[in-house]
């Protein structure tokens, strides 16, 4: 299981870095929108990403037997 979360927060770094490495303008943009969003907004959405990964690392559990 440990190896596991490793695996998972490792690919999420992998993940979070290419955006900035690969398409900077892009990202910075998507950034500064972000920092615009009102706070209600960025709740909802933090929220629903909360829920959709606990939901698939469930499912992943549950396959695994």
């Amino acid at each position: 299981m440990t190896t596991t979360v490793w695996t998972a927060l490792a690919l999420v770094l992998v993940l979070e870095g290419l955006g900035p490495m690969l398409l900077p303008r892009i990202w910075r943009r998507m950034i500064m929108t972000m920092a615009q969003t009102p706070d209600r907004l960025l709740h909802r959405f933090g929220g629903g990403l909360v829920v959709a990964g606990v939901v698939i690392f469930v499912m992943v559990s549950l396959h695994r037997g």
